[in-house]
């Protein structure tokens, strides 16, 4: 786990958004690619099919 940990950290830390990311290819992305909060964010959070980065590490913690 503590691999896993790390390189979701170093994924999720990168400053830059990416500029060819839309709401069809989202599912693609292991983190959310929109970084930015809004509307639009919290709604693919609603339909979304994995945890949010956080809560992925958070249960990798407690393994």
């Amino acid at each position: 786990p503590a691999g896993l940990i790390s390189a979701l950290e170093k994924i999720a830390s990168d400053p830059h958004t990416l500029r060819t990311a839309t709401s069809s290819t989202a599912h693609l992305f292991i983190v959310n690619p929109f970084k930015k909060k809004s509307f639009s964010s919290w709604l693919l959070t609603l339909f979304s099919t994995h945890p949010a980065i956080e809560e992925r590490i958070k249960i990798l913690r407690e393994m």
